[in-house]
């Protein structure tokens, strides 16, 4: 008995003396802050130069060497770009459409995710790798069906066209399936279910709660991507009719014979500052959806 005493006496004092270590905190050191700097330094220098080449003519912009101060010009560009294009209607239509492919992106990635992780049926495993590999397919040859559709039902030059291809993507699928294998107990959606708790109710509070951190990343990523979007929009919609930014952008700058780049880099850094100002607003969110899970307990 005293052994066995002794032995957890001794024992005790080993385990305090590895608690201070597990919890302390490493602080960075200034090798760490300037590799930060220079890493911000060169992935904020294209927004600069693009703001800086707005601010020229055309000519100076093409001529060596390339401007790196702002010139005089900038609102004269912005003001020819918004005029030249109706960019006001490219930002709405471009709003609209990223805003409806985000949201019903992150809504039914969020719902098949969940049914993916936690639901079992049979051939689950067998649909997932499907959707998985329709990733490989390039969006090259779905151009062809989708236009012969989309002039069928009569939506050439309409949004829709642009909207209804991109309702779900196979990668937010198989990113919140990801997310919720590890983030969501079983056991929390079979209390759930105990307690008498409907697909519906446990979905919007039980799921939607675990999963908004993925759901705000997965936001994010979709409304970028369609933001930027080119590809099919500039096949779907006209510069003259419904044009999305990216649609806007093509027939911008154009004159007789050559294209003025000062004012296609200023339209580019119009279609640029919403972008910022929603990372700017929502950044924190997102890093902290990012980061969510990365630390286990």
């Amino acid at each position: 008995m005293s052994r066995t005493l002794d032995t957890t006496a001794a024992g005790a004092p080993r385990a305090r003396r590895l608690r201070p270590s597990a919890g302390r905190q490493h602080h960075a050191g200034p090798l760490t802050y300037v590799l930060l700097g220079l890493a911000a330094l060169v992935s904020l220098f294209p927004l600069y130069w693009n703001l800086v080449a707005a601010s020229h003519t055309g000519e100076r912009v093409v001529k060596a060497p390339a401007p790196l101060l702002p010139g005089p010009r900038l609102f004269d560009n912005l003001s020819f770009a918004w005029n030249q294009v109706d960019m006001g209607e490219a930002l709405v239509n471009t709003t609209i459409v990223a805003g409806l492919v985000a949201l019903s992106t992150v809504l039914f990635s969020t719902l098949a995710g969940f049914a993916f992780a936690k639901l079992p049926f049979r051939g689950r495993s067998a649909l997932l790798a499907l959707v998985v590999a329709t990733m490989t397919i390039p969006p090259q040859l779905s151009v062809i069906p989708l236009y012969q559709i989309i002039t069928d039902l009569g939506w050439v030059d309409q949004l829709q066209s642009v909207v209804l291809p991109s309702l779900v993507a196979a990668f937010g699928v198989f990113f919140m399936r990801q997310f919720l294998i590890e983030a969501l107990p079983v056991e929390l959606v079979e209390a759930a279910r105990m307690d008498g708790a409907h697909s519906l109710r446990i979905i919007w509070h039980v799921v939607f709660p675990v999963a908004r951190p993925a759901m705000a990343v997965l936001g994010m990523l979709v409304f970028v991507q369609a933001w930027n979007d080119f590809f099919w929009p500039f096949i779907a919609l006209t510069p003259d009719g419904n044009p999305t930014l990216q649609v806007a952008l093509a027939g911008l700058g154009a004159g007789n014979h050559t294209v003025d780049q000062a004012v296609v880099l200023t339209g580019a850094l119009i279609s640029t500052l919403p972008l910022l100002l929603v990372f700017a607003v929502l950044g924190k969110h997102i890093v902290g959806g990012i980061t969510a899970g990365a630390v286990k307990n």
